[in-house]
Formats: C-alpha cells, structure tokens, sequence
C-alpha cells in the first residue's frame, strides 16, 4: 500500500470514528436545548461552516457552476430535502434514547445502498451482495412480525433517507461540499423562520448574552462539516471500497455507546434482528475485501 492510500484510510477512519463517537458525545450533550432548536442550529451553523469552507478551499466557481444547471439544482433541491431528514431523525434519536436505534440504519445503510445501486444503476449482484441484501430483509420482517412495538422505525428512516441521499448525489456527480451547500441554502430558510418563531416565544437557548452557550451551540456546524471533509478526502485517496469498510466503525461506536455508556435497553428481539443485520455486514465486507 502506498502513502496515499494509507493516508486516506486514516483520514475516513478518523471521520468514521468522528461521527461514531465525538458526534455523539456532542449532540447527546447539547439536546437540553430541545432536538427541534438543535436541529435548527444544526442547518444553519452547517451552511455558515460551508460558507466560510468555500472561501477558504477558493470552491466558489465550482459552487456557481453547479447552480447554472436546472437539473442539478433539482435533484439537490430533494437530496437537501433527505439530508434534513436524515438529521432531523438522528438528532431526534440521540435526544430520546435511540442511539442504538440508529447504529441500526448504518448498519444497513451501505447494504441497502447496494439494492438501490442494482435497482436505478444496474449494478451488477452476486451471491453473497444478494444474501446480504436477504438477511437485512429478514431482519426488518423479523421486527415487524414478531414485535411491532420494537420496530426501529429510527433506523429504517436514518438508513433509507441516508441511502437514497446518496443515491441522489451520485445520479448527479456534484462536489460533496459545495453540493451540502447548495442543499444547505435550500434548508435555510425554513431553519431560518423555525428559529425566528422559537426566538419571539422565548424558547431560544442561544442568547448574545449568553456567549460560551453561543460558541457550544455554533460547534453544531463543524461537528457536521469536519467528519464529511475528512471521509470525503478518505474516499478520493483510497476508493470507496476499502473506506466502504472503514465506514463500519460509525455503527459500532454509536451502538456501544449506546448500550454500555448511556444504558440503552436492549431486547432480545432487537438483539436477533442485529445479529440478523451483523452477519450481512461480514458478508458484505468480506465480499469487499475480496473484489477491490
């Protein structure tokens, strides 16, 4: 292996383990403001962190290129859409106890991926991509069957609201940051009017008499950005492949905290359906290893 590609396995290692573990600790701490408000600072300190990211890496021209092309600016108008989503849920997730919940939706986020690859690529499957693709169907029917009350709804939308996020961007091919941009700006102002209306009705935990408050709630922003450029960076210097494995160590993290850290129950319904979903997940890694 040569020194790049060791460099990018380290750079979407530390963005995996980023997300898994300081986006945790993070966003589970700062949820005494309430998931909506958290939600609404997240939006906007992530598209000022853009801003200021855009100036810095000089991406403004790629940044208005991509705004000349209608279709574009369609397809990310509804990615930016799923990107709400996928935050809003997770948030919600941490504030309420689901962390492990949502490790769930990772886990079978990158095998759902693959399905939706096959279904609007063409991609090719073989034996075991199918069989991972079977157990995770099994896992959902296991849950919805056997106890409706455990159902990780949690999961399912974090993991296809990622997936077809993804699916979205890749249709359309655009820079990763500047596309989140683009898609920010699109939030914006529904983040925008929502802070207005918890503002007047004295909701607000960010104050300007209130700095340190200020500066935790801001950090929402590069707690969203800093993981992205350093995964990003990752896949451009190793491929998708080797950091579709290293990805795996955001699950994990959030399901361990979730469990041993913040006490999280965990049935033994769910523990069948995970078992269910672990076994895809080394099947599919294994299946990586072998074909890149």
């Amino acid at each position: 292996m040569n020194k790049e590609f060791n460099k990018g396995l380290l750079l979407a290692g530390f963005g995996s383990f980023w997300w898994g573990f300081f986006g945790v600790l993070y966003f589970k701490y700062i949820t005494f403001i309430g998931h909506i408000e958290l939600v609404v600072h997240r939006c906007l300190w992530t598209t000022f962190t853009l801003v200021i990211t855009t100036f810095f890496f000089s991406k403004w021209s790629i940044f208005f290129k991509i705004i000349k092309s209608k279709k574009k600016l369609f397809y990310l108008f509804f990615s930016g859409l799923l990107i709400f989503i996928n935050w809003a849920v997770w948030i919600y997730a941490i504030a309420t106890n689901r962390i492990i919940d949502a490790s769930f939706g990772y886990f079978m986020m990158p095998i759902l991926s693959v399905l939706l690859g096959y279904i609007f690529f063409k991609e090719t499957l073989n034996k075991r991509r199918i069989f991972s693709i079977t157990l995770v169907l099994v896992s959902i029917l296991y849950l919805i069957f056997v106890s409706f009350k455990s159902l990780p709804w949690v999961g399912l939308i974090v993991a296809f609201s990622w997936g077809f996020y993804n699916l979205l961007r890749k249709k359309i091919n655009v820079d990763t940051d500047a596309g989140l941009l683009i898609e920010s700006l699109y939030i914006l102002p529904f983040a925008l009017t929502a802070f207005y209306l918890i503002t007047i009705n004295g909701y607000n935990d960010f104050k300007l008499s209130d700095p340190p408050m200020m500066l935790l709630i801001f950090l929402a922003g590069p707690m969203t950005v800093i993981p992205l450029f350093l995964y990003v960076r990752g896949v451009e210097l190793c491929g998708l492949g080797a950091t579709g494995m290293i990805f795996y160590i955001t699950p994990t993290l959030q399901f361990l905290l979730g469990y041993f850290y913040y006490n999280e129950p965990f049935s033994v319904t769910k523990l069948v359906s995970f078992i269910f979903i672990w076994i895809a997940v080394i099947i599919y890694l294994r299946d990586l290893y072998e074909t890149n």
